[in-house]
């Protein structure tokens, strides 16, 4: 029986043990769902806060209620820790590190590298790595494979690499985890198909594709796809600002049209650690090829000047009422990037207090 045959066999009788490498908004509700399937799976933070918390099953992310850890924790299903030695009794590390931007609005994949960097020494054949982390196209296979390579193994033959997006929409109790294809793409055929055999026990439909190069750019089409329309939308309020056009009367209108027609709608600007991030992942890979990507940077730019046009409305509007906006008392409602949910990762609120801050107003929140 050769190694990958060796591996399908533990993930069938549950003996195949897993490791996720950050423990945010990803790496929990992946834990929870290969648990609740019967794997024993361990839990590498930094974050010593998060350790302590998920260890007195104490939840810190809005789908993972206190009961499913403490039902995870007391079967022996989940340890949590901080330590990368737990690494060489696995069979599967699956990485959900944080893959922010720069000062200068550049990717920033320090967290993978420094991650992987930890890995290595604990690594030993016959394992299966998965990067869930988004990155631009090429990151598996430039960055992650060489520093296998170096470290004496063989991709695709003694150990098994695969690049898998993440897809979580915190708060959505209709498409969850498990009801959410899953994309995985491989270094090699044998890495693919390891990747999506372990994947298929905690998720309904497996969707493989031809490299992880393919699987890297799906992740950023999806939310450049949103980017682009949502600057559309709201390039279309400040059009219709100007027109003096009610623009939900017209999305409203326009979304009667069976075909043709997807409502987007406008806002203060992009929250979230996808869609304000990863286009600005996909321009820089784009320019460094020597592509430039016209439609999406534009969007970009739209989208990033919403917190200082609601600005604009909030001056105009206390103008009207003979009030400066310096020293006025201003109340936000709503500070998370989406309703329902306590994430505040890029919420376009927190710039625009930032901004009210800045011109004198005295600025409360709810």
């Amino acid at each position: 029986m050769n190694a990958k045959d060796v591996l399908k066999r533990k993930i069938d009788t549950r003996e195949f043990k897993i490791c996720v490498i950050g423990l945010g908004y990803v790496g929990l509700p992946l834990i929870l769902e290969f648990a609740k399937a019967g794997f024993r799976v361990y839990g590498i933070d930094i974050d010593q806060k998060r350790i302590s918390s998920l260890k007195k099953a104490k939840s810190y992310v809005d789908d993972i209620s206190n009961q499913d850890l403490k039902e995870i924790l007391s079967k022996k299903l989940f340890m949590p820790g901080s330590s990368y030695t737990v690494v060489k009794d696995c069979d599967c590390i699956i990485i959900c590190v944080p893959t922010p931007l720069s000062k200068t609005k550049e990717p920033d994949i320090s967290f993978i590298i420094n991650c992987f960097d930890k890995l290595l020494p604990h690594l030993k054949k016959n394992q299966l790595i998965i990067l869930e982390s988004t990155t631009y196209p090429g990151t598996t296979r430039e960055i992650l494979a060489p520093r296998l390579k170096e470290s004496g193994f063989s991709v695709g033959e003694n150990i098994y690499l695969c690049f898998s997006p993440e897809r979580i929409d915190p708060g959505n109790k209709i498409y969850t985890l498990s009801s959410i294809p899953k994309i995985v793409g491989g270094i090699g055929r044998a890495s693919t198909e390891l990747g999506a055999y372990v994947y298929k026990k905690i998720i309904e439909k497996i969707v493989t594709v031809s490299s992880c190069d393919v699987a890297e750019t799906v992740k950023l089409l999806e939310n450049t796809f949103r980017s682009v329309n949502i600057g559309l939308a709201n390039e279309m309020q400040l059009l219709c600002y100007k027109l003096g056009i009610d623009i939900w009367e017209v999305i409203k209108a326009a979304s009667t049209k069976p075909y043709g027609f997807m409502p987007f709608y406008p806002g203060p600007g992009l929250g979230g650690h996808c869609i304000p991030v990863d286009p600005v992942y996909l321009l820089w890979r784009a320019k460094l090829s020597g592509f430039e990507p016209r439609l999406i940077d534009i969007a970009q730019q739209v989208n990033a000047y919403m917190p200082e046009h609601i600005i604009e409305r909030i001056t105009n509007i206390l103008n009207r009422h003979k009030k400066p906006l310096n020293d006025s008392k201003i109340l936000l409602i709503g500070v998370s990037y989406k309703e329902n949910i306590k994430d505040t990762r890029e919420s376009p609120a927190l710039e625009i207090i930032s901004l009210l801050r800045k011109a004198g107003s005295q600025v409360s929140y709810h």
